[in-house]
This record gives C-alpha cells, structure tokens and sequence, in this order.
C-alpha cells in the first residue's frame, strides 16, 4: 500500500472535482489523515482513540455525496456510501441497521482478494497457459520407455518422437502469445454457479437469510463444473481467473479484511437528517427514532455478526450528511449528537461558483459534453459569455425555484444542447460555437415563463 495522504494532499485532489466547501474538505481531510496516525501511537493507547465522527450539513447539490464519492477512491480503505432512510427500526420492514457493516465487510474481502490475486497473477498466468496449451496439444499418453538393455534404435526413436512434441508445443506457445491463435475457439470446464432457485419474504433483519440459505446450499451440494465453448483471449482469462482462485489463501484475505473494517473503515451515512425527529406516533414517520436507537450501538462501538466471522465497529469512522431543511441536527437524540462531535456547515453555491464547476474540475459538466460530441466528429466551442450566461440562468433558477444547487446546471445544459445533440450524426465534421445569444435564444423563454419554468428546469 502506497505512502496515505497528507491532508493538504487530500484537499488538493479534491479541489480538481468539487468547487469551493473548503472547511468541509479540510475536516474530511484531518478525519481521513487521522486514521493513518492511529495506527502509529503504541498500542496500549491506539484502542482509546475514538474516530471522530462528522456531520455535513448543507443543502442538496453542493458537494456533500460529491466529497463522499472522491474520498473513496483516496481512503485506500473499505467505504461504504448508503443513504439512513433505507433502514428503519427493528420491527418494521426494511433493512436493519447492522446489515451495513455487512456490506463493508463484503468490501473490504473484494479488495483484499483483489489485491491477492493481483499478487499471483503472474503465477496464474503460466499456469493458465500451460493449460491451455494442454488443450491446444493434448500430451501424447506416456508409454513406457524403453529399458536400458533394448536396442540403441529404439531409445533414439522415442527420444526423438519427445523432442518433436516439445518444439510443436514451444511453436504454439509463440503462436499463443503472438495473439496469432486468439480466433481459434477451444473447450473449457468452468465452474457451475447456478444454485436453486429461493425466495424470502421477511421482515427487517432478515435481508441475509437468503443470500446465507444460498450459500449453504452452493456448500452443500457437490461442486459441478459445465462445458464451454470460448474464444482463446477469454479462455484464458477464465483460467487465469480460476487458477488465482486456487492460489489465494481465503482464511488470510477474511483475517486481513476484518482487520481493515475495524481499524481503517468509513461509512458515509447520507440524508440522517431524514431520521431525525421526534415520533408523531401514526404514518411513515413512526420509526425514525427507533432507527436511531438502532444506530447508537453501531456507532458508538459494538460486535456485529457477519458470515466471515465477528467485526467489532468502535474505530469505524462515520461521516452523516444531511440537507437539514426542516429537521435540526439538535433533533437527533442526545446521544447520537455526542457521537458525532464535528459539524461543518457547506455553503449554498452562487454565480461565481457556477462558472467555475462549468469550467475548472477536471471532470467539468463542459469538458464532457465536448467528449461527448467529438464522438460524432463535431466540435463543441464554448465562449465565456455564454458560460457566464448558463452560471447566470442557473443561480436565477435555483433562487426562484428549489435550490438543488449544481444539480441544476445539468438540467439547463442538457436543454441548451438537446438540439445539437439530436442532429449530431447529421454535424459531422463541423465546428459549433456556443454564445451567449444562442444561450438566450433557447432558455429565456423559458426562463420567463414561470409555471413552464418549474417542469422544465
């Protein structure tokens, strides 16, 4: 695993993606860094270091999931992104609350088993083409070799009749790594994952009885394999597959993934404000209290149960988001508050921030649509005018309407392009510039008209 990030580092990767929220980033940056450091103080003083758990707050579409999405490709650590209006209290149907540690320990095996099978890949690439070479030539059935005393003749024949069926299968391995045989189509046994057919109708906390019945079944029943008929490049990939498999050591992977899930593992709770509130006693709302009893355990630290063993979840770091609109987060109950004692505000976003997400992230709404359309060989020439223009439309939209933040300028410019757009295989060839007349002459009637307005931006 390569050297973690310095938090000035980790905002800086996520400045090329999300405009602006600078405090967001910052403390999402030192909870991040902050991981890393637990590991390096002794021992006896690692396991009461508590993670210091987060809550966003900020309306919708200005960075909050955005932030969340980026930071799992920078953790280098099991993530899980799940949304707490899924879960509801133990009783109700739903998802019950442990089933994300669940998932995270399903993560964390993926990419510890990733990483082992990369690391005896190669192995698992001679092995694969030796099969395959075997397919290609099957091996000759050993007769048995001349005894010492029979005649000179007879051994200098099976020896040569050996030495032939070396070079055909050194002048087919140059074939196969040539690429020269990848047209050919060769028989394979692969293994069968068809498992019965099983269905579960059951309440919360029952969501893993039939994935746990299915895995039971698949142990029980004998391994089948099928026959297939593929082209040599994949066949050689499902060997390599295959023989990795058999190279890895499992009870290592699920040691080692368990480890990550305890001490490096990060859950980004969006919409907690959806949860927050006190009962009305009748109507959807009745669980959301009840949800977050649930939650109090797995935050604050206890021992969740899952199909490779015990995880203990004291160390996990949970980062909440929420819009707050009607809810507080003084609403949460008391004790969940104090399990999260950071609270970053982000901003709502303006023109200027506008032009910038248009134009600055590296994977800038502007910069797509041009990939996109130079696909049909057709240039898409943006000028600043009309870049400032969307940014203008954009923020007068958002104030008179609901503030979905960025969010909105992906409606605005898929209107503004969906002509452009539709003749594109018809533009071959051509240049387009975007101005700002054009930019008014299809969104300000729009623009004008209020109730139109509502539906279509």
């Amino acid at each position: 695993m390569q050297q973690p990030l310095t938090p000035a580092e980790i905002v800086s990767e996520l400045d090329k993606y999300i405009i602006g929220q600078k405090d967001a980033k910052r403390m999402v940056a030192i909870a991040l860094r902050n991981r890393w450091r637990r590991q390096q103080v002794p021992e006896h003083l690692r396991d009461e270091i508590a993670p210091k758990n987060i809550i966003m707050i900020g309306p919708t579409g200005v960075g909050k999931t955005e932030i969340a999405r980026r930071l799992a490709r920078l953790a280098q650590s099991p993530f899980l992104k799940i949304e707490a209006s899924k879960f509801t209290e133990v009783g109700y149907v739903g998802r019950d609350v442990e089933s994300m540690i669940r998932d995270l320990t399903e993560l964390a095996v993926s990419m510890v088993r990733s990483e082992e099978m990369e690391a005896v890949k190669v192995k698992a690439e001679e092995i694969a083409e030796e099969k395959l070479l075997d397919i290609l030539l099957p091996p000759r059935r050993q007769a048995a070799l001349p005894a010492a005393s029979s005649e000179p003749e007879e051994l200098e024949v099976a020896q040569m009749a050996s030495s032939k069926a070396d070079n055909t299968r050194e002048k087919l391995r140059k074939l196969l790594r040539d690429g020269s045989l990848d047209d050919r189509y060769v028989e394979i046994d692969v293994p069968d994952r068809t498992l019965p057919m099983i269905e579960i109708f059951a309440g919360a906390g029952m969501d893993e009885m039939d994935y746990g019945l299915r895995e039971m079944l698949g142990g029980m029943l004998p391994k089948r394999t099928k026959r297939r008929k593929v082209k040599i490049p994949e066949a050689r990939e499902l060997l390599i597959q295959e023989e990795s498999q058999r190279l890895i050591d499992m009870e290592r992977v699920i040691k080692s993934a368990i480890e990550r899930v305890e001490h490096s593992g990060i859950i980004f709770l969006d919409e907690i404000d959806k949860i927050a509130g006190r009962e009305s006693g009748k109507g959807p709302d009745v669980s959301r209290e009840g949800v977050q009893r649930d939650l109090l355990p797995i935050v604050e630290g206890s021992t969740v149960t899952t199909k490779y063993g015990m995880v203990r979840t004291d160390h996990i770091l949970f980062i909440a988001s929420g819009a707050f609109h009607i809810a507080k987060p003084a609403d949460l109950i008391p004790e969940l508050q104090g399990r999260f004692p950071i609270r970053v505000e982000l901003r709502s976003l303006n023109k200027d921030d506008f032009v910038r997400i248009l134009k600055e992230p590296e994977n800038a709404l502007i910069l797509q649509y041009q990939a996109l359309l130079e696909t049909e060989e057709v240039e898409l020439v943006f000028e600043d005018e009309a870049i400032d223009e969307i940014a203008e439309i954009a923020f007068q939209v958002n104030s008179r309407t609901e503030n979905i933040g960025a969010r909105r300028l992906h409606t605005i410019m898929e209107k503004l392009l969906s002509d452009i757009s539709f003749n594109a295989p018809d533009l071959r060839g051509r240049t387009i510039r975007i101005t700002r007349d054009y930019v008014r002459d299809t969104l300000q009637e729009i623009i004008r008209d209020e109730d139109l307005s509502r539906y279509i931006l």
